[in-house]
């Protein structure tokens, strides 16, 4: 598998060319483009440029009309455009979030079966092609990123110093926690005083882990439910991270800042969070990056799945449902979408820190100028084989809320697993009734 590590004009306009080669016929084509940029960052603007001047060098034949806009401005000019019924043809935009209507309204093409025809699978995660992560249920862009809410950060000066190696599986940990705790450090650390943390950072990748992918779709369906037992489960085991010390009561009363804080002052083997945090590692001289890892929560027996993470995918580019399938702009739109999420691409957004960590597997972070710990992130997308639903992006407020109360209480001790699922599942009724 080839590997994207400079983005020279040169190297930008050889991998246009090599876009442009997989498509057999060149007609002539004029796209409309919805770009997202902050034209008032001159270097980012022309890092993008060069992007787009490649492009056009390669494919003389597409005529693009780009209309550059950013923050606000962006979000309100699609609404606009929705409301109007003139998307442009090709639109940068979110897997949700802000650009949920895009998806829900079925306003971008499903891009799953070009994406299968063109192999992307050979270069890109399989959590970026799967449409089950993004509103809609269908793939209506091609992400340039990924974002993992959960991850698994590793001291590994702490664990020298206990005379531990990172753990593999869940029995490992657990057995890890009391020779810790003699050398009076904590296993698990997290910012569990806020009590979304649990939520979105831990427990999504476990109801994933033991409930299986597309879990939250069954509930949604009425095929399944918060009661039942794989759910149960995955609220079982939190309760056990309490019991088997893994997880200190104590963190009940960390807030989310602290946490991080106390990881890096070396109070504790694991911490848990997003990869969001990696910036705060990058205050960081390289030499005490190198002494952090970044992994996944060890593997759980008896689970339906694991290397598994709980996953957003990030933003980048669909196709508007309005054009024609089969003509000269179909396949120009196309060539675009995948140039412009490509891997030239991402290594530049990944070099400038546009991005923690791409969605293609094939780009070499090692050869980049980047800090150890933005390395160890870039590489993170090689360590799960599946992306799991983010719980909170997915289900309603009141329900969220329920199941986020829920997991302090298991904390505890006040409630038992089978308490919370049935309070979850009487706030999802609620709203499903409503």
């Amino acid at each position: 598998m080839a590997k994207y590590v400079r983005f020279s004009a040169a190297v930008l306009a050889a991998a246009a060319v090599a876009v442009s080669a997989g498509c057999s016929r060149a007609d002539p084509a004029t796209l409309r483009v919805l770009n997202y940029c902050d034209m008032t960052d001159p270097a980012g603007v022309e890092a993008a440029e060069r992007v787009w001047d490649a492009f056009g060098e390669a494919n003389p034949h597409i005529t693009i009309i780009r209309e550059d806009l950013y923050g606000e401005s962006y979000h309100d000019r699609v609404e606009t455009y929705i409301r109007e019924g003139d998307l442009p043809d090709v639109v940068f935009a979110w897997p949700g979030g802000r650009s949920e209507l895009l998806h829900t309204g079925f306003f971008l093409k499903d891009l799953a079966a070009l994406a299968a025809r063109d192999k992307l699978g050979e270069w890109y995660a399989s959590a970026a092609l799967d449409g089950g992560l993004q509103a809609g249920g269908a793939m209506g862009v091609l992400p340039e990123s990924l974002s993992s809410t959960h991850v698994f950060y590793v001291n590994t000066a702490v664990l020298t110093d206990a005379g531990l190696s990172p753990a593999k599986t869940y029995d490992d940990l657990k057995a890890q926690a009391p020779l810790l705790r003699a050398k009076g450090y904590e296993t698990v650390i997290l910012g569990n005083e806020d009590a979304w943390v649990m939520q979105r950072c831990l427990f999504s990748l476990v109801a994933g882990r033991f409930c299986g992918r597309g879990w939250e779709g069954r509930i949604l369906s009425g095929e399944a439910q918060f009661t039942g037992a794989e759910f149960t489960e995955a609220l079982d085991f939190i309760r056990s991270l309490y019991a088997d010390g893994v997880i200190a009561r104590s963190t009940l009363m960390i807030d989310y800042r602290s946490a991080m804080d106390q990881f890096m002052e070396n109070k504790a083997a694991y911490l848990i969070d997003g990869d969001g945090r990696v910036r705060d590692l990058l205050a960081l001289s390289p030499e005490r990056q190198g002494g952090f890892q970044l992994a996944l929560f060890p593997e759980i027996a008896g689970t339906a799945l694991n290397r598994s993470t709980s996953l957003i995918p990030g933003p980048g580019w669909g196709i508007s449902a309005a054009v024609p399938e089969g003509s000269a702009e179909m396949r120009a739109a196309w060539q675009l979408v995948r140039w412009l999420s490509g891997g030239e691409t991402q290594t530049r957004l990944l070099n400038s820190g546009g991005i923690i960590t791409p969605s293609r597997m094939d780009i070499d972070e090692g050869a980049l100028e980047l800090g150890p710990i933005q390395k160890a992130a870039a590489a993170l997308v090689r360590e799960y084989g599946t992306g799991t639903a983010v719980i909170d992006q997915v289900f309603p407020g009141e329900v969220c809320a329920a199941l986020n109360d829920g997991l302090q209480e298991l904390g505890l001790g006040t409630k038992t697993s089978g308490d919370v699922a049935g309070t979850v599942q009487a706030a999802f009724n609620a709203w499903k009734d409503r």
